[in-house]
């Protein structure tokens, strides 16, 4: 079965491209989504769907579209972000989609507006075809994303479905059904400022922040020693570092920032507690040293639950297309399959194979694209009848 061509794909998702729709949370100077929930409206004005688009906050914009069915059927969310990430290591290219055989690159191809194009030519198709489903199937094109998640927030908050798939680049054949959550945390040594020839009156909190990293470089080994089999290794990297103001004086502060990651089970306060630990140890090295640790954002990981129907139905899909089932996988990442399922609807999330995510070169895979509707429209036709 083939659904769209290949054409189609190609322009939906360059269009998308062309548009920057940076976070601003990410990049002050970001754009947000205003200008693709402009176009995304225009394109869904043809079809029998309601629209409605949501400010959810100053400049950032949610777009839903519904297609109502006659009764009797689930409802499902196709989730899908429109925002991206900045693009500072290639200006000139980011915005300026390129075929390269299988591949599409620019901004966003793969991560995640290739995926709002497809969750856009699903709707399509049902939207035209003579016979209408019975349950309600709703493309929501989020914002932020990729930034505090305050679109699928907002979703959440406002709206109910009995089921969700979240779209985002992955590679078929695989589905997920858990991922590890995550947290953003400053680590915060307060020392005590003294002129250089003083040793005795400062406290160097740079110094022993080089002890907190040297501590928390054999937590990491320690933890990725024995990966968990889904979700592999806990992410754990440095991603901010400050302190001190000058040359001739002991340093009286410096922050570390980090992102460190929970698996399904976990919660950010075990890591806090585990770093607390490592503190605790480098105050006793360093008399006079204060410590603090800030959470600047906590997400909890993601374990799909109640998803049987769905994903059954996404393996008969498979079955039928690929001549073999889906891979049930985990990953490393985070995403808004977490909010979707904290708030009660069973989700899980697959997407077309794609690379150099948040990277200069960003591409995603055309025929995967494709292999990706089909499977969604195959799918979601039994489940929605």
């Amino acid at each position: 079965m083939t659904t769209v061509n290949e054409d189609e794909v190609v322009a939906l998702i360059s269009d998308l491209v062309r548009i920057e729709s940076v976070t601003p949370w990410l990049v002050p100077s970001g754009s947000g989504e205003g200008a693709v929930a402009a176009y995304l409206s225009a394109w869904l004005a043809p079809l029998p769907v309601e629209v409605q688009v949501t400010e959810v906050a100053a400049g950032r914009f949610n777009v839903l579209a519904t297609l109502r069915g006659l009764g009797g059927g689930p409802s499902l969310c196709l989730n899908a972000h429109a925002d991206t990430v900045g693009f500072a290591g290639w200006p000139n290219e980011a915005l300026e989609p390129v075929r390269d055989g299988e591949r599409l690159y620019g901004l966003g191809a793969a991560d995640d507006k290739g995926c709002c194009a497809i969750a856009l030519l699903v709707l399509r198709h049902f939207a035209t075809r003579a016979h209408r489903l019975r349950g309600d199937l709703v493309v929501a094109c989020v914002a932020d994303e990729e930034g505090q998640s305050i679109g699928t927030q907002h979703l959440v908050a406002t709206s109910q479905f009995d089921l969700a798939i979240v779209l985002e680049a992955d590679a078929l054949p695989r589905v997920v059904v858990e991922h590890q959550g995550f947290g953003w945390i400053d680590i915060v040594l307060h020392g005590r400022a003294a002129h250089g020839s003083t040793p005795e009156a400062g406290v160097d909190a740079i110094m022993a922040l080089g002890d907190v990293l040297g501590r928390l470089r054999a937590w990491d080994v320690a933890h990725g020693a024995t990966p968990d089999a889904r979700n592999g290794r806990v992410v754990f990297h440095t991603g901010t570092v400050r302190g001190g103001t000058d040359y001739a004086t002991y340093p009286s502060e410096a922050v570390l920032g980090i992102e460190i990651g929970t698996q399904p089970g976990e919660t950010l306060a075990d890591r806090v507690t585990e770093i607390e630990t490592i503190l605790a140890h480098v105050r006793a090295a360093t008399p006079g040293l204060t410590t603090e640790v800030l959470v600047r954002l906590d997400r909890d990981p993601f374990r799909a639950s109640g998803h049987e129907a769905l994903l059954a139905a996404l393996q008969r899909a498979a079955r039928t297309q690929r001549s073999a089932p889906l891979d049930e996988v985990g990953m490393n990442a985070w995403t808004d399959a977490a909010l979707m399922q904290a708030a009660g609807t069973p989700t899980v999330l697959l997407g077309p194979l794609g690379g150099n995510l948040h990277a200069p070169g960003e591409w995603v895979s055309i025929p995967e694209v494709l292999e990706t509707v089909d499977l969604l429209v195959d799918a979601l036709g039994e489940l929605l009848g």
